[in-house]
């Protein structure tokens, strides 16, 4: 099953090409097309990393709502 974070690995370098190959087709330089372009990578990589933050699992007790264990 994919999750967001594979989805995202998997736009960056699609969203890259795809738009660095249409804005070239549509008469920009590729020195321009490609800094453009990238601007959709960085965004994805923002939006990963500071909106929808990767969290740690909670552990097994915190998701059922069951007692803590105890260090004996």
């Amino acid at each position: 099953m994919t999750g967001y974070y594979d989805v995202v690995l998997g736009l960056i370098p699609l969203g890259l090409g795809t738009i660095a190959t249409a804005l070239t087709l549509l008469g920009y330089q590729l020195t321009v097309a490609v800094p453009v372009a990238s601007l959709f990578a960085i965004g994805l990589i923002c939006h990963a990393m500071f909106v929808r933050t990767p969290t740690d699992a909670a552990p097994e007790t915190e998701r059922t709502g069951g007692p803590a264990p105890t260090a004996d």
